[in-house]
């Protein structure tokens, strides 16, 4: 029986192992990637972090260089393996969750695609949700005649070269990759609501500066799900500029498919090689299901403790406490709450064995 099973050895499963070290508890981490870095290395390539360096190392080891600039993938990736490499924890890489199921003394029993079983005392669900993307069903959708990616499988604008794409979306990432590929594509942003940027650097600082020394990043859950009401764009002025100028088309989203084809709002139909949906992910949580655990895909928590099973945490979630909790910056202050209700369990089990 170990003491804890972490699901994920991405950004959030390594802040809950130092912290679960940190409480005094020897965690194993199953990972089902080659290696600890969740997610990262599969992004597109010219991704970078939206908050700057100094914000965004794990604690006692910043990013080096520049604390204002803005790391890139591959560096965020780097610094995972440096986090794992530190930590003297159990990692198996190349090992898949497919369910969790209760043990009847007490504690789970993770079942991996390899066939083992591992049974834990606590465990912690830290497997993001990179590999649950959202895919909207649009009507006409089935029969189209185009390509219909997500962004989880877009890497780089070459194979879009000379395309019309349509990029569904208006986040972040959305404004990101449709600014790339106007430079090799014809592309429109189709977005349900307006775009809303929002400055990088007001004041010359950036924005995250902004929301940790005012308390934003402190806000309950409840209160940010009202206040965050819509998509924001961060932008140092670039892509308001894009749009303004016409080099990035924006359009109210499109009402359905059509062969080849979409039918824009007005009804009028165009011809498109590419619908790329950016339109987010989803948990990725459906080894949970077996527990009862998650509904309709969504975990029932409460902070990162599960309303459901003892000795059950999550990290990694959206707005899980505060505004940063799926963040870099922000998941190590959720893996050290979850951690220390996670403690005391274990080791009040681990007093009932005895």
């Amino acid at each position: 029986m170990h003491d804890v099973v972490i699901v994920g050895g991405g950004q959030s499963g390594l802040a809950a192992a130092r912290a679960a070290v940190e409480r005094g508890l020897a965690p194993v981490i199953l990972e089902a990637g080659p290696e600890p870095t969740g997610s990262w290395p599969r992004y597109y390539d010219s991704l970078t972090l939206f908050s700057p360096a100094g914000y965004s190392g794990r604690p006692g080891a910043p990013f080096p260089g520049d604390p204002e600039r803005y790391p890139t993938r591959d560096e965020v990736a780097a610094h995972l393996r440096a986090t794992a490499a530190d930590l003297d924890v159990e990692i198996r890489t190349g090992t898949r969750v497919t369910e969790v199921t209760t043990e009847g003394g007490g504690g789970f029993l993770v079942r991996t695609d390899a066939g083992d079983t591992v049974p834990t005392a606590g465990l912690v669900a830290a497997s993001g949700s990179f590999g649950n993307p959202h895919r909207p069903v649009l009507p006409g959708q089935r029969d189209f005649t185009g390509q219909v990616p997500h962004v989880a499988d877009y890497r780089d604008p070459e194979p879009f070269a000379g395309q019309r794409v349509v990029v569904v979306g208006g986040g972040n990432s959305a404004m990101q990759v449709g600014y790339e590929l106007a430079g090799v594509a014809e592309v429109t942003l189709a977005t349900r609501k307006p775009l809303a940027f929002l400055e990088q650097r007001p004041g010359g600082r950036d924005l995250h500066h902004w929301l940790r020394t005012t308390g934003f990043d402190d806000l309950p859950p409840e209160w940010l799900a009202r206040l965050v009401s819509t998509t924001l764009v961060l932008d140092t002025g670039e892509y308001r500029r894009a749009v303004d100028t016409g080099r990035l088309d924006r359009r109210p989203m499109f009402t359905a498919f059509d062969g080849d084809a979409v039918v824009w709002a007005d009804g009028s139909r165009e011809a498109v090689d590419t619908v790329l949906f950016a339109t987010g992910y989803r948990p990725d949580l459906g080894y949970l299901e077996p527990l009862g655990a998650v509904v309709d895909g969504v975990p029932r928590h409460t902070g990162g403790i599960s309303g459901t099973h003892p000795g059950l945490v999550f990290v990694g979630l959206e707005f899980q406490r505060s505004f940063a909790s799926n963040t870099l910056r922000g998941v190590h202050r959720d893996a050290e709450y979850v951690t220390a209700a996670l403690a005391a369990h274990v080791r009040g089990a681990a007093r009932l064995i005895a």
